[in-house]
């Protein structure tokens, strides 16, 4: 038989189907290609743990099979059957009514006993790996949280003993660019992409999307984040009322809001740039305004300028969203690097900011400071 007699089109046709287009769902992994370094992407709630989840399963049923499947799914003594899931230690509080087991997602959770562990960074994983030689499938969750060496490890380990590396990660953040030079480093050293996608969560569309929405409820108003919110969030996934602690959803691009983009390359960035070379003053009244009386502040100005150009957008409810002021301070102490610690912490005074508001987010973003 030629290759097209035999592919599951012309057997459907066999069996008396119509002309249909065939698509393929999801399929049982394959245990026996060596080397690989696959990426799971896709937007919050689209399935990325819940693809692990199934890895899990086929590989429970791979395993009861004989020793000549064994010699097919093995590389020097590590099986790829022998899966081994990894999360990040800012993942812990995500699914806190979970066994500590668990490899939760959110239609359920599968049990993994002692194939389960919690890491900090590249260097606790390379530990994981070596203290499981036995192992030849890492899974290795929310990869594009940990530092750039990650990427290089998995790389070499892949390419040296064939073990594969499953990545179910976001490569976009809430901005809808690259996450950061980490998740840049996973899509350069990758051999595998699973694309997944997830409805679009306004509720007046059900298109297609990639991108992950950040917003907050402010008195029930859904306020986007603007452009300079922290990049990284740690939190759970429940719904927050509370204007401080976001909230996330897939959306397609034309209802995905993101306002303060120009203003923070135009107005906030440059305004930082000022601050480093010693002059500080124009940061400090800007801030000030955030602080104080937002509608004054340029950020108000230039999202007001935004909406009218654009028509009816939520932009404006944006400053509705408490600790502006403060979550401006990270971008441009965390994310940009552009303040010294003295500087922040003599805004900080000046302005009377939130500092827990301050502690927790640099904390989150990798910059610790003690306030």
């Amino acid at each position: 038989m030629s290759p097209d007699e035999t592919s599951p089109l012309s057997l459907l046709r066999s069996l008396g189907f119509p002309e249909l287009t065939l698509h393929r769902a999801f399929g049982h992994f394959d245990f026996t290609r060596s080397g690989r370094r696959i990426l799971v992407i896709g937007p919050m709630g689209s399935g990325k743990t819940e693809f692990s989840a199934r890895m899990w399963r086929d590989s429970r049923v791979a395993l009861r099979k004989g020793p000549a499947v064994a010699a097919r799914t093995s590389t020097d003594g590590a099986d790829r059957r022998e899966l081994f899931f990894v999360r990040s230690v800012l993942d812990l509080g995500r699914f806190k009514d979970y066994p500590t087991d668990a490899l939760a997602y959110r239609g359920g959770f599968e049990r993994l006993g002692e194939r389960i562990a919690s890491v900090r960074d590249s260097f606790e994983l390379e530990s994981v790996i070596a203290s499981h030689p036995e192992v030849g499938t890492f899974v290795v969750d929310e990869a594009a949280f940990y530092d750039e060496r990650i990427a290089y490890l998995m790389r070499n380990e892949s390419e040296r003993r064939g073990l594969v590396f499953v990545l179910p990660t976001l490569v976009l953040n809430f901005r809808k660019e690259i996450f950061n030079q980490t998740a840049r480093l996973l899509l350069d050293t990758a051999t595998d992409v699973f694309p997944l996608t997830a409805y679009c969560e306004h509720p007046d569309c059900v298109a297609d999307s990639l991108y992950t929405y950040r917003y907050y409820l402010v008195d029930g108003v859904e306020c986007p984040a603007l452009y300079f919110d922290p990049l990284i969030i740690v939190g759970g996934d429940s719904t927050r009322d509370d204007g401080r602690e976001p909230n996330y959803c897939t959306r397609c691009d034309a209802h995905h809001h993101l306002p303060g983009k120009e203003y923070t390359f135009f107005t906030l960035k440059p305004l930082g740039e000022l601050a480093a070379r010693g002059d500080a003053k124009p940061l400090l009244a800007e801030l000030a305004a955030i602080a104080g009386d937002i509608g004054r502040s340029r950020l108000a100005a230039s999202l007001r300028k935004a909406r009218n150009d654009a028509g009816d957008v939520p932009d404006l409810d944006a400053l509705r969203v408490p600790c502006i002021a403060e979550r401006a301070l990270v971008y441009l102490f965390a994310e940009q690097n552009l303040l010294p610690v003295d500087l922040l912490r003599s805004i900080v005074d000046d302005l009377g900011l939130d500092r827990e508001f301050l502690r927790k987010r640099l904390a989150d973003n990798r910059r610790p400071v003690e306030l």
